[in-house]
């Protein structure tokens, strides 16, 4: 049998590129510190919120709030004049986030003690070798920084599944107790090995007493890869929402400046709703565009809501492709698939911001740029999910279009995408900060 000729090097080129991006991203803190690195290599510089800014036009800065990330070209003409061209997406994924007393002793086990964070396809988590990674804050220290990533190596911990044996029933389905179920092992209780919280430490160069507080979760090991019979599909962890931060990200450095200041925004806590100070409902945005409004219409007390009326963004979160063998869980009529280009997401009760306004702009922009639409809506007898567009879009009372790419398996230890998507979402994105 023939082996399937892989797909042309550079369609697949993106695609690598967001593999290393999600690698080097295992939380949101690192999510952020990746975007800095990358935006910081292209040139732009990191301002911080406590700061003055010394801004003007043409300035190419980010900011840093927790485990969210604004960067933004500021343009050539006033914000109230001209408004914005945004970009949204979401830094976080379901996950494991492990408590503060991770300490846990069973059945002559020691294991680290978590909670699930947003909705989670848990079963796909059981049997994978696993890791934690994100932020630990340091008692104060002359020689040390008092916050600090980390990233264990190895793959330390595992949820092991029950044996059939033991449980047969699994065959009318598993049902798993977050509380008692989902609790991964770290080691035999010897009583000799080091627990989480010293590796933790050893990992960033402290001691165990040093350790007061963790930001810390659970992270698949396994690198993201190349998949499918010609190499095109991407299977990696936190495809949601990474691959539209990526997307972003591209975007802004290849876009053009103008008179237009482009902003793009990567919020964290989206799958839990969005509502803390780094997340869509606080805010981080608004504070942002307020300080770019005055340091470009210095007097103008009315410039910040002149810019909003003037502005779009682009919600730029994952979207379901149609899956090969539950097709009956589409609309008929609106299924996405993967490697078709940009999915347009619409609800008639408002779980996503599009409108005929701003779904048509979109659009516009897309047909600009060469690159090809999709339309997805939710079956009516089925529930809708959301994004950070309708948040935004309240809050701040910006026209909004909420869009992405087409995935299956969203919410999976591992997702699924098409390595061909990767590029027009970029120049779609790209194009709509261009308008």
């Amino acid at each position: 049998m023939p082996t399937p000729d892989a797909a042309p090097a550079d369609d697949l080129a993106l695609g690598d590129d967001l593999r290393a991006f999600v690698d080097a991203s295992p939380s949101p803190g690192h999510a952020v510190a990746e975007l800095a690195r990358r935006l910081t290599a292209a040139g732009f510089t990191e301002l911080a919120e406590t700061d003055r800014w010394p801004l003007s036009a043409g300035g190419r800065h980010f900011v840093v709030r927790h485990g969210s990330l604004i960067a933004f070209r500021l343009g050539s003409g006033p914000l109230g004049d001209t408004g914005m061209r945004l970009v949204g997406a979401h830094t976080d994924s379901p996950t494991f986030k492990v408590r503060p007393h991770a300490d846990v002793r069973s059945a002559g086990y020691r294991l680290v003690g978590v909670e699930p964070y947003g909705g989670g396809l848990w079963h796909t988590w059981l049997d994978r070798e696993l890791t934690v990674a994100g932020r630990v804050v340091l008692r104060s220290s002359p020689d040390r920084p008092d916050t600090a990533l980390v990233r264990l190596p190895g793959a330390p911990l595992r949820f092991p599944s029950l044996a059939i044996h033991l449980d047969r029933s699994v065959r009318e389905g598993l049902t798993l107790d977050p509380q008692r179920h989902l609790v991964p092992v770290w080691d035999g209780d010897l009583g000799e090995e080091p627990g989480l919280v010293e590796a933790v430490a050893a990992a960033v160069g402290a001691g165990a007493d040093d350790v007061i507080a963790h930001d810390l979760v659970l992270a698949d090991t396994q690198p993201a890869a190349r998949a499918g019979a010609d190499g095109s599909w991407i299977a990696a962890p936190r495809l949601d929402n990474l691959t539209s931060c990526h997307a972003g990200l591209l975007a802004l450095l290849a876009a053009p400046a103008g008179e237009r200041t482009q902003v793009l925004v990567c919020n964290d806590h989206e799958e839990v709703g969005s509502g803390s100070m780094a997340g869509a409902r606080g805010s981080f945005l608004e504070d942002v565009v307020r300080r770019l409004a005055t340091a470009t219409d210095p007097g103008d007390g009315e410039a910040v809501h002149r810019a909003i009326a003037r502005s779009r963004l682009v919600s730029a979160d994952m979207a379901h492709g149609v899956h090969p063998t539950r097709g009956e869980r589409h609309e008929p009529a609106h299924q996405p698939r993967l490697g078709g280009g940009p999915v347009v997401k619409l609800n008639a009760n408002q779980a996503y911001a599009t409108d005929a306004t701003t779904g048509g702009w979109f659009r516009e922009r897309c047909a600009e740029a060469g690159v090809p639409v999709q339309s997805f809506v939710m079956r009516a007898d089925l529930p809708c999910g959301s994004t950070i567009g309708p948040l935004t879009a309240t809050r701040l009372g910006i026209a909004t279009v909420d869009v992405g790419i087409a995935q299956l398996a969203m919410h999976s230890c591992r997702e699924l995408a098409s390595a061909l998507d990767v590029p027009l979402m970029v120049d779609a994105l790209a194009a709509c900060f261009s308008d």
